[in-house]
């Protein structure tokens, strides 16, 4: 069981480009938020900065901190590793700072099965159509064709997982995303119970996904 002066752990998955690191971002701003900042072996993307956005590292020294038990999660994704630093996240947490993860759900995966004390609410976020997650990902990774078209066909197999979050949001307007991912993370706080229009999502991710 979690302390009262505990914080809780924020997950943000989606499909990528959808705009989980955006909200992310938003939400570290409030009082009492951090963002828990993964490791990666890829490249960083323009205006990324090392230790704001990753800790951007090579093979060797990731797989070093996997054998020294660094992470509370790591992933595979795209031919690159992400992980995330279990000892920031706990000193966070223990301080009464609230954790917010840009994660994928592999990495929701991991950090369920570790059944940690602390309270945990997760969401997944999509994207209002496939032509804007085109023109979202066209616009991050213009210079490459291919990780466009490749993030776009992993994007039927990871839209799949929505079902094992707790709550699923249309990024369709960032300020309204932001705002009911907010509300929700408040009503966990003060452990008031909240439900989403599940008919809503599967008729949009049909949308989607044909």
């Amino acid at each position: 069981m979690s302390s009262k002066e505990d914080g809780i752990i924020v997950i943000l998955s989606s499909p990528s480009g959808a705009g989980k690191t955006t909200l992310a971002k938003l939400l570290a701003k409030k009082k009492n938020f951090s963002i828990s900042i993964s490791h990666t072996t890829r490249k960083p993307r323009i205006n990324e900065i090392k230790g704001e956005d990753y800790y951007f590292v090579d093979q060797d020294y990731f797989k070093l901190l996997i054998t020294n038990n660094e992470f509370l999660e790591y992933a595979k994704v795209f031919n690159h590793y992400y992980g995330t630093s279990k000892s920031f996240v706990i000193k966070n947490l223990k301080k009464g700072n609230n954790v917010i993860f840009d994660i994928d759900w592999q990495g929701t995966e991991k950090i369920k099965e570790k059944q940690l004390k602390y309270q945990l609410i997760t969401f997944f976020i999509l994207p209002p159509s496939k032509k804007v997650l085109f023109e979202r990902l066209s616009n991050r990774d213009m210079k490459d064709k291919l990780i466009v078209e490749e993030r776009m066909k992993q994007f039927n197999k990871d839209i799949l997982h929505w079902k094992n979050y707790d709550f699923v949001v249309i990024n369709d307007n960032l300020e309204k995303c932001y705002n009911e991912v907010s509300n929700l993370i408040e009503s966990k706080i003060n452990k008031i119970n909240n439900t989403y229009d599940v008919q809503l999502i599967e008729r949009h991710i049909n949308q989607l996904i044909t």
